[in-house]
């Protein structure tokens, strides 16, 4: 075979394949449920911590701080605490 044809015949073969898997772009990945369930869960806790100790310090009593603070969540966030139904 000679140069321009084997050209011609890469170049055909290039253009008819659907090209490499690993420059596609790929479909959006499914989520897990458990992983997300989890990353809410301690998004919440640590949130919830700290808005409680920030209440705390400005002398709030300790309980009356986490409710507070909970509440807040739940306002500002729209989601409830982990396994409650909506």
């Amino acid at each position: 075979m000679t140069k321009p044809s084997l050209l011609v015949l890469l170049t055909a073969a290039v253009a008819l394949t659907p090209g490499c898997s690993l420059f596609r772009k790929s479909d959006k990945p499914k989520e897990n449920p458990a992983i997300a369930g989890d990353v809410e869960a301690t998004f919440r806790r640590r949130w919830v911590e700290k808005r409680t100790g920030e209440l705390a310090a400005a002398g709030t009593a300790a309980e009356a701080a986490r409710a507070q603070a909970e509440k807040e969540f739940e306002d500002r966030y729209g989601f409830g605490k982990p396994g409650a139904k909506k």
